[in-house]
């Protein structure tokens, strides 16, 4: 692919998970008051159910994942990603019109099947790198993910206030969209040459981690990823929850304080990491990352004001620097024909760590919210999370001793 249309392709793929990541966004803040309603319970039972929610969706995406990471090493990325979209969109029609719990276990469990966006995106992402700025380009998901933030919850928000269904029919609206505008715009990235037949015993889950083994120097590695999405569970399942039952939060105030999540993570991921990451390397950008990801998130814990997590919120975005490097140094010890599967089962790693995460972290909220608590302590999730990322930094400073030669994609970078 020439330089101006891998540039162009950077542009598509930001644009498209841009759309797919707001239409995510839009669901957030109603989610505490949809779950509520349904089960006629409060917060702290809304947070139990929200977890399990979470691992329905995990153990969907982690026997999932891989079969399609697989076959767009087949097919290309260009029809998993479609196929993926149009899911999604699906998916929002039918949370929005769910009338009981039980359904909104059904379509997370869709919703799981077909997420295989970010996967095929990060394969992507890896067909049209270089060595050079591998880390730079990983950090355009960030950046969607941040724009996508500042955009979903904020909107999402303010539609919640018509009723907590409202913001899934626009959501669908958004991801259907996004699918027809991925199939007229986004071009091919894996040529013929570097496709692969597709073999159904590295499409198992199992399979899928069990490849990770066969690449040198980078199981050490894939433990300290393990660590750091258990630990990111902390944020991403309570912090709806945790601002209803510490600060009194309401949708839209949730809407706010998740789209300064997105300005600052994409202000981290979009911009400060093509800055940053060249200058330090990847091995320092991960120990800073992680560094400031468990000071945020101890200050998280303690926090006691609403202005105080909008400043905490500063070092743990920061933390975003960690995540590019340490998929940029993964992904270049694995050769070309083999990224989607290598995405593909970082994707299911990540489904596997979902499927503890949230239960433990929102199990751990309701525990030290309920009114017999030995101690009334929501941040808890927060404190463990901390001790979890200071416990990455730790392994990552081993595994990062032993040097492993990265794989160049030298005939890739010039197809």
């Amino acid at each position: 692919m020439p330089k101006q249309q891998k540039q162009a392709a950077i542009g598509f793929i930001f644009i498209t998970l841009l759309l797919d990541i707001t239409g995510w966004g839009l669901i957030i803040p109603v989610m505490p008051t949809l779950i509520e309603q349904l089960i006629d319970g409060n917060v702290s039972d809304a947070s139990k159910i929200s977890g399990w929610l979470g691992f329905a969706y995990a153990i969907a995406q982690f026997v999932f994942a891989p079969v399609l990471g697989n076959l767009s090493d087949r097919y290309g990325r260009r029809p998993v990603l479609l196929f993926s979209m149009f899911g999604f969109g699906l998916d929002y029609i039918f949370l929005c019109f769910a009338p009981s719990i039980g359904w909104l276990f059904v379509g997370r469990i869709v919703a799981g099947i077909t997420g295989a966006s970010i996967t095929t995106a990060s394969a992507y992402i890896a067909d049209i790198s270089t060595h050079e700025n591998r880390a730079q380009n990983f950090g355009m998901i960030g950046a969607a993910f941040g724009v996508g933030f500042i955009l979903g919850p904020v909107v999402g928000g303010l539609l919640g206030s018509f009723g907590p269904r409202v913001p899934f029919m626009v959501a669908a609206g958004l991801c259907l969209i996004n699918a027809l505008y991925g199939y007229f715009v986004l071009p091919e990235s894996l040529a013929v040459q570097h496709r692969r037949p597709f073999q159904w015993r590295k499409a198992n889950p199992v399979a899928s981690l069990l490849h990770l083994k066969k690449h040198k120097g980078i199981a050490p590695l894939i433990l300290v990823m393990v660590l750091l999405y258990i630990a990111g569970h902390a944020v991403q399942s309570n912090w709806s929850f945790f601002g209803i039952e510490r600060f009194k939060w309401n949708e839209k105030m949730i809407g706010i304080s998740l789209g300064v999540v997105g300005l600052l993570v994409g202000l981290v991921q979009g911009g400060l990491v093509r800055v940053v990451n060249p200058r330090l390397g990847n091995e320092k950008s991960i120990f800073l990352g992680l560094a400031l990801y468990g000071l945020g998130l101890l200050l998280f814990a303690f926090a006691s004001k609403t202005w105080m997590m909008f400043v905490f919120l500063v070092p743990y975005c920061l933390g975003g620097l960690a995540g590019p490097a340490l998929q940029a140094v993964i992904s270049a010890k694995v050769p070309p024909s083999e990224q989607g599967q290598l995405q593909g089962a970082l994707t299911s790693l990540q489904s596997a760590t979902a499927i503890i995460g949230p239960p433990i972290m929102t199990n751990l909220f309701a525990f030290f919210t309920q009114p017999s608590a030995p101690v009334y302590f929501p941040g808890a999730p927060f404190l463990l999370a901390s001790v979890i990322m200071a416990v990455s930094g730790v392994l990552a400073y081993f595994a990062l001793r032993a040097k492993v030669e990265p794989v160049l994609p030298s005939v890739q970078a010039g197809s």
